[in-house]
């Protein structure tokens, strides 16, 4: 008998919690929602907001009003800082490391021992449930799990502090009994240098049994191709034959997809997408069939939704999830378990079902670039070309940028078209301030750019003056309050600048 047959049977029971979602999401969440509010209702912000005499979501809505990082930041760096009961009671010891906010180079997402077990923990296990129950002959736990992780640090030197990529605080708490199955081991997994860390993983990949992969595309993507390097083989079949399946999340999957499959070609092989970001798990891929996640609704995690009109008013008005409509675009905003009350964390979504609530990420609500984990904003790049500017003397009058994705040896970047008013005196000299730039506002950049491993150096196209005009004519939205798109996650916009730049 297979291990995997063995353990199948502790991972159904899940299932039938799961069936629950379709017709009892309202009560689910009202429950969520009230014991969130009953473990928090001594702290500092359940005194201030009177958890005390709530007994709805209704009190919920009317008696708190919905948040920013920057609204938080003040309570947060206080509990970074050893204060407890701030937040959420006790003291939260792990902090997930993000991407900045306007002000700020970082984000520090509190993440408290219930919101790791009940939340993170348990999407974990939800997966391998889910896809147990899609995949009836699976092995899955025949072999090795090789997961993917960030580092950490300590967080202002305070004992058992820790603060880093969700992934690594991950890694560190997990049960004993899950190191038994998985590799490389945690001091390995947990190296800061990203060079070594691939390197040293691919090593191992060579030497184990793996089954199934966990992690970011684009990282894992340079471990697969460090391992294709090293070994000499065409494709990753012959390394792990019996490799089944990835879960996968962080960025979007569909421009890994086709190298993925040129590089593992077996016809059994899975791909499972999960929504897991620093402030909590939200979604699995349920049907290995539909794009759409399935909305994880009781994971100590209360969901509402702001209507993509209302996102940027003073006092956007949110709607909990039994009111939402199909095929709208929302902002999502959650209340959880590590202390983020009705707490906007920028991404949008369109539901494609509400029996059971099944979702698409369908973008963010700023401009961004996201296609390798970078989460570059737009005031991220205003600062970085400022500063571009004033050393080499130019004028930027429009610009836009796009990410280009891999190529079959591995390499991306970023792409930027600008229009200048006035050229710099070194176009060279210009890309590295602005590179430069960018990695020290944004932490994420930074990582992602580190040693040319994930992002290569940022590519300079100078488009001829008048270039955007023409793009915004043909399009009928010259003048006005028509903008040129800052930035962009796919090249549609870009694509559509550069076919008048090679006409110039």
């Amino acid at each position: 008998m297979s291990i995997t047959s063995i353990l199948r049977p502790f991972f159904s029971k899940r299932l039938k919690e799961i069936g629950r979602y379709e017709l009892c999401a309202e009560e689910i969440q009202r429950n969520v929602l009230a014991a969130l509010i009953q473990r928090a209702r001594n702290t500092e912000w359940g005194v201030r907001h009177g958890f005390e005499r709530m007994q709805s979501y209704e009190d919920f809505a009317a008696n708190s009003k919905v948040t920013t990082y920057e609204d938080l930041k003040g309570d947060v760096d206080r509990m970074r800082r050893g204060e407890k009961d701030v937040l959420w009671p006790g003291k939260v010891k792990w902090y997930a490391k993000s991407s900045g906010t306007t002000a700020d180079k970082s984000k520090f997402i509190p993440v408290s021992a219930q919101g790791l077990r009940d939340t993170h923990y348990a999407g974990g296990t939800d997966a391998v449930a889910l896809y147990l129950r899609n995949n009836p002959k699976s092995r899955l736990f025949d072999g090795k799990a090789l997961i993917l992780g960030g580092s950490h640090a300590s967080n202002y030197n305070l004992p058992h502090s820790l603060v880093g990529d969700l992934s690594a605080i991950l890694i560190e708490n997990i049960n004993p009994l899950v190191n038994l199955v998985r590799v490389p081991e945690k001091k390995i997994a947990l190296l800061s240098d990203f060079e070594e860390k691939r390197d040293r993983i691919a090593e191992i990949g060579l030497k184990s049994h793996v089954t199934n992969i966990s992690g970011v595309p684009s990282w894992m993507m340079a471990v697969l191709t460090r391992m294709l390097e090293i070994s000499g083989k065409s494709s990753i079949d012959e390394i792990w034959p019996d490799l089944e399946v990835f879960f996968h999340g962080g960025v979007a999957f569909t421009p890994y997809r086709e190298q993925y499959h040129r590089m593992i070609r077996s016809e059994k092989m899975h791909y499972m997408e999960t929504y897991n970001a620093s402030e909590g798990f939200f979604g699995l891929q349920d049907d290995p069939t539909d794009v759409a996640m399935l909305l994880m609704i009781d994971y100590g995690v209360f969901y509402e939704f702001i209507p993509l009109e209302e996102v940027g008013s003073e006092n956007p008005k949110a709607i909990p999830l039994w009111e939402v409509e199909k095929e709208k675009n929302y902002a999502i905003v959650i209340s959880t378990s590590g202390g983020l009350w009705r707490y906007q964390i920028g991404d949008t979504v369109k539901f494609t079902s509400t029996k059971p609530y099944k979702f698409i990420i369908s973008g963010r609500t700023k401009s961004f670039i996201n296609a390798f984990g970078e989460e570059l904003i737009v005031d991220n790049a205003e600062k970085g070309l400022e500063a571009a500017c004033k050393i080499t003397g130019a004028r930027v009058s429009e610009y836009t940028a796009a990410p280009i994705f891999m190529n079959s040896e591995g390499k991306c970047r970023h792409q930027w078209v600008i229009e200048f008013s006035q050229m710099p005196d070194s176009a060279e000299k210009f890309m590295e301030v602005l590179d430069s730039q960018l990695q020290q506002l944004n932490s994420d950049y930074e990582a992602k750019r580190y040693k040319d491993i994930t992002l290569q150096k940022p590519e300079l196209v100078i488009a001829p003056q008048g270039t955007f005009n023409l793009w915004l004519k043909s399009r009928g939205k010259l003048g006005g309050q028509h903008k040129v798109p800052r930035l962009a996650n796919d090249r549609k916009v870009i694509e559509e600048v550069l076919k008048f730049v090679k006409r110039s």
